[in-house]
């Protein structure tokens, strides 16, 4: 997450006027209903394939609008043993749920402590970053929540942002502190800890820095073998960089610091989730409404695909039954998208 505040001076500064008059008008998103978006036909132009290896394209299948009135929207998480989705919804202090079932949304939790990113760990109970508190939690199956972390060498985290697990149950999250920037997804207040990348085992509570130097180290994600993390510097919203770096994870830390994708200005990406194949997707928006939406990118770093969106978008995750429904978290809306790939298998 970051101050919109600040993002939205620099993107106009960067793209020039961009303004609601310059989208055209199927593409404002306070017009569009719920279900598939306006003027959609099959298969939709708006999946678009720049290589064979883009498993993404269904004929027959298009981006649907989910769910709608949201202040920011972040975070998703499937839960496939319930079959629903979970995301926040920071600005309003809460978390939301949808069932696949009926498509039925209601609130989830609230107040959320403005919690941003989720994801679950290995026994299938869902863990938070919450900016307000600034703290990462689990929630167990009873309901009652857990403190796991909210300082390190004796002082306050920044805000936890997002966060993943691996399969040995260790908990990796960042923390660059969108969330004391201000006090509209969290509060105001100084950062006594650098941006940094943390790696945390909750059996014996120990933790330990595996990255610094980023400067707003953001989403973050496994390859399927677990043997590289890429995470995302959104750092152009304070005037630094706008890509994705890889690691070699060895062991308990990371090796081999080096940019995966670079290509995003004069807009930048926030989240990612890694498909079965290794490919890459991010989330993309902030600049040219014609980039809003969600891009891949092979192992080796090639663009091979967009899915274009009416909003800005800040994350996704793969979801359903067989992992093959993609789902977006942009703006004020979620949307949803079969793919012909699945996630790869992780929380």
């Amino acid at each position: 997450m970051m101050n919109r505040r600040d993002v939205l001076a620099g993107a106009a500064a960067c793209a020039g006027a961009l303004t609601a008059a310059s989208i055209p008008a199927p593409a404002r998103a306070e017009r569009l209903p719920l279900g598939n978006l306006p003027g959609t036909r099959y298969p939709d132009p708006r999946v678009e394939v720049l290589d064979k290896r883009f498993k993404a394209k269904v004929g027959n299948a298009a981006i649907e609008r989910i769910a709608t009135g949201f202040r920011w929207a972040e975070g998703p998480v499937y839960f496939r043993d319930g079959g629903y989705l979970i995301w926040s919804d920071i600005p309003n202090n809460r978390l939301m749920r949808w069932l696949e079932e009926d498509g039925h949304v209601s609130v989830f939790r609230t107040p959320s402590h403005y919690t941003n990113g989720n994801t679950r760990d290995r026994e299938g109970r869902l863990i938070s970053c919450e900016h307000d508190a600034r703290r990462v939690t689990r929630t167990e199956h009873d309901g009652r929540i857990v403190t796991l972390i909210d300082a390190f060498e004796g002082k306050p985290l920044n805000a936890p942002n997002d966060v993943v697990v691996s399969s040995d149950g260790t908990i990796w999250f960042t923390d660059p502190g969108y969330g004391i920037d201000g006090n509209y997804e969290g509060h105001r207040a100084p950062a006594e800890l650098p941006t940094r990348v943390y790696r945390l085992d909750p059996r014996s509570g120990r933790a330990s820095v595996v990255v610094e130097g980023m400067g707003r180290p953001n989403g973050l994600a496994f390859s399927p073998d677990e043997r590289l993390l890429y995470v995302v510097d959104s750092g152009a919203t304070h005037g630094g960089a706008a890509n994705i770096r890889v690691f070699t994870v060895e062991g308990e830390r990371l090796t081999g610091n080096r940019v995966f994708a670079e290509n995003f200005a004069p807009g930048f990406t926030d989240g990612v989730r890694i498909d079965e194949d290794g490919n890459v997707w991010c989330s993309m928006g902030w600049a040219d409404p014609a980039e809003d939406g969600v891009r891949c990118y092979a192992p080796n770093g090639d663009l091979i695909g967009k899915i274009h969106l009416p909003e800005t978008c800040a994350n996704l995750c793969f979801g359903g039954v067989k992992r093959n429904r993609l789902f977006m978290t942009a703006s004020t809306s979620v949307y949803a998208v079969y793919v012909e790939t699945q996630g790869a298998l992780l929380p």
